[in-house]
């Protein structure tokens, strides 16, 4: 088996892959979401340090900005220039 993870014990790598293996579609579901909320968490936390006098709505701009890609968070949230 290839390691993944240089800095996760073989053994306890393969525990986890065997646990994802195992587990149902639903809970695979609820993990990944659990992944997406953090990866946002982790962005809005990262922009509210990089724009700390931005208000909410700039930086609702400018996650979408980050998650969608400037062409499309045009498209959806109108032109976002201004929250630069």
């Amino acid at each position: 088996m290839s390691v993944l993870f240089s800095d996760t014990h073989p053994k306890m790598e393969a525990l986890q892959i065997q646990l994802w293996r195992q587990a149902s579609p639903t809970r695979k579901m609820h993990m990944l979401a659990q992944l997406n909320a953090s990866a946002r968490l982790l962005a809005w936390t990262g922009l509210r340090a990089q724009f700390p006098q931005a208000s909410e709505a700039e930086l609702r701009l400018k996650l979408a900005s980050l998650l969608l890609g400037e062409e499309l968070a045009r498209k959806v949230y109108g032109e976002t220039s201004h929250a630069k």
